[in-house]
């Protein structure tokens, strides 16, 4: 459906299809969704809305119910609940669809089992523990699943747990570095899950549009976050980010640019090189130079003037793009 909208935009922005019969051509195109992808949509939002209720209705009863229910019978209704997911799933009936529901139901029951059974017997485990636990226990159905909104919820509770257990331990450079460590165990983990989907998109059909922007965002914020936090704390002094950030904006260039094109991706790349040179130009002209006024208007200028070239510069592409 994307690629019909962005065929049919490029041909009406090149002029061959004439003002008169865009409607038409709109029609015919089938962007405009019929009675029955409208029933087939509705029928599944109801089934994913219906799925998701029903585990964060088993979450909400036991914790409303806390206290007039005994150990058992929290367990067991949560177990419960988790093995008529699990049935639902391997039931020979079930649609595809069906199946999906069902193990996101039965992988999100399994974080509230392990949550009941940390709120129980008190083992003082860490929270990284938690989500490391629950991501470790759920491969398995997230791996059978092969729907990429498990895998991106899978790689959420990953993600929790790498930041958490930086920021508890600190990584290699020790407590003080801790913030700074979970963001290269960030950046390092969803730069290679890319890789990974990118390859899988390429070779295996893997799914790709949103998942992997998704994946692109929660490598780009990292790395983005790193270089400002160095230009704030000691400026332009050598660190592993000095360099790790220019490779990953020209990696990021080449693949998206060259590779597979996507203008989104090259869009998210001058957002962050926007931010870190504005934070850049405020730390030499404000923090290191003469407080002005005149270095306030500066910088507006130096913002204007960067924002409407990438403006400019990502138009273009996108005409490139559309053209070839």
């Amino acid at each position: 459906m994307a690629s019909n909208r962005r065929e049919l935009i490029s041909l009406i922005e090149q002029g061959v299809i004439p003002p008169e019969q865009m409607t038409r051509a709109v029609q015919a195109s089938g962007l405009h969704p019929s009675p029955r992808a409208w029933a087939l949509f509705i029928d599944r939002l109801l089934l994913w809305l219906g799925g998701l209720a029903l585990a964060f209705a088993v979450l909400f009863f036991v914790a409303y119910n806390w206290t007039e229910m005994g150990r058992w019978l929290r367990f067991g209704m949560v177990q419960a609940a988790v093995v008529l997911a699990v049935g639902i799933a391997v039931w020979s009936k079930a649609t595809p669809t069906v199946k999906r529901v069902a193990l996101t139901a039965a992988s999100l029951l399994v974080g509230v089992l392990l949550a009941l059974i940390g709120q129980v017997y008190q083992t003082g485990a860490d929270p990284w523990q938690l989500f490391f636990s629950w991501a470790v226990l759920t491969l398995p159905w997230v791996w059978v699943a092969r729907f990429e909104l498990l895998w991106v919820l899978w790689l959420g509770l990953l993600n929790l747990a790498v930041g958490l257990y930086f920021r508890t331990w600190g990584g290699p450079f020790g407590v003080l570095a801790s913030s700074e460590a979970a963001q290269w165990g960030l950046f390092i983990l969803n730069t290679l899950v890319l890789a990974v989907w990118e390859w899988g998109a390429h070779d295996r059909g893997w799914p790709q549009q949103w998942a992997v922007r998704l994946l692109a965002l929660g490598s780009g914020v990292p790395i983005t976050l790193l270089m400002m936090t160095l230009i704030i704390e000691v400026g332009l002094s050598w660190s592993p980010v000095l360099a790790s950030y220019p490779l990953w904006l020209a990696v990021l260039y080449g693949v998206y640019r060259y590779w597979r094109p996507d203008l989104f991706m090259i869009a998210g790349g001058c957002i962050s090189l926007l931010t870190v040179a504005t934070l850049l130009l405020a730390r030499l002209l404000l923090w290191e130079g003469d407080w002005q006024e005149g270095s306030l208007m500066l910088i507006a200028i130096a913002v204007l003037a960067m924002g409407a070239g990438a403006v400019v510069w990502l138009k273009r592409l996108h005409q490139e793009m559309s053209q070839s």
